[in-house]
């Protein structure tokens, strides 16, 4: 692979787009399709490019096991937290009307946190998939 210079460099070009790319399906999740699944998947199609491209080593240094172990987890902590919020303050799980007082800040505060706990999720199990995968012939 260390001689595929088209490859690293086109991927070291377009890699920043995809990132961005996400953060824009991410950002428009409330308004169209798209959203914190969709964001997710393609964070982690980045980090399976940069596996290809560069190998496990470097993929490691960017997304290490352990951090990518802790995001799962994390994610399903966000998206609780968001709604446990909700009934602390007496009322229903997921009711986003505490966020803000205008209610449609409110909704969109909501969503976007639920939305950010399913990116960091996705995109921390299909590394993780994607690393189970990748040393089971080793």
């Amino acid at each position: 692979m260390s001689h595929d210079v088209i490859l690293r460099i086109g991927t070291k070009l377009i890699l920043p787009f995809i990132l961005l790319f996400a953060l824009y399906v991410q950002f428009h999740g409330d308004y169209g399709p798209g959203g914190g699944f969709q964001a997710g998947v393609i964070v982690a199609a980045a980090v399976i490019l940069v596996t290809i491209t560069f190998g496990l080593r470097t993929a490691r240094r960017i997304a290490p096991r352990a951090v990518v172990e802790r995001m799962v987890p994390l994610g399903v902590f966000i998206f609780a937290a968001t709604g446990i919020v909700s009934l602390f303050t007496g009322r229903n799980y997921l009711d986003y009307s505490n966020f803000a007082h205008d209610p449609l800040d409110a909704h969109f505060i909501g969503i976007f946190a639920v939305e950010a706990g399913v990116l960091v999720t996705v995109a921390g199990t299909m590394i993780a998939l994607f690393y189970a995968f990748i040393e089971r012939g080793r």
